[in-house]
């Protein structure tokens, strides 16, 4: 009976501690789930401080953590992502750019040089076919530094544009 009630009387340290650890684990994440149960546990905090069971407490913030995550928390990833710019960068948005064939690509390699005028390693999709130099490709997926790709009916003039 003594050890309970120890822990009743120290548990605002393990709330500091616990409401500290999801406020690092929030700033690594930036994903405002932590955010959130770290409120959760300030307001388990606040019921200890006003003399609540321990089981209270742990009621209480798990109550408020839950209603944050599901009330507050999507309002504010729309607000955070608001003014995203929509536009794909990196390996995204190479997926369905137009290339032209420099040194015959198969299904084992080659070389096309895509519209943003990068040279990359390329594989056909379709095993058995094979692509001559000045042949328009369309680029199917990207697998480490090698561009899979597939015919495109463009012309290589357009291909480059």
């Amino acid at each position: 009976m003594e050890l309970i009630t120890g822990i009743e009387q120290f548990a605002w340290i393990g709330w500091i501690v616990l409401i500290a650890i999801f406020l690092v684990i929030e700033m690594l994440t930036l994903d405002f789930t932590f955010l959130m149960l770290s409120i959760g546990g300030l307001a388990g905090l606040v019921s200890d401080l006003f003399g609540a069971p321990l089981w209270g407490q742990v009621v209480i913030a798990a109550v408020v953590a839950v209603l944050l995550i599901f009330v507050l928390r999507p309002p504010l990833i729309r607000r955070l992502h608001r003014g995203e710019d929509p536009t794909l960068s990196n390996v995204a948005a190479l997926i369905g750019m137009r290339a032209t064939v420099i040194s015959t690509v198969t299904g084992l390699g080659g070389l096309a040089k895509l519209a943003n005028g990068e040279t990359w390693t390329s594989r056909a999709v379709d095993d058995g076919v094979s692509f001559s130099p000045g042949t328009a490709l369309r680029v199917v997926r990207i697998d480490g530094a090698t561009a899979f790709v597939t015919s495109d009916t463009a012309t290589p003039q357009e291909s480059q544009a």
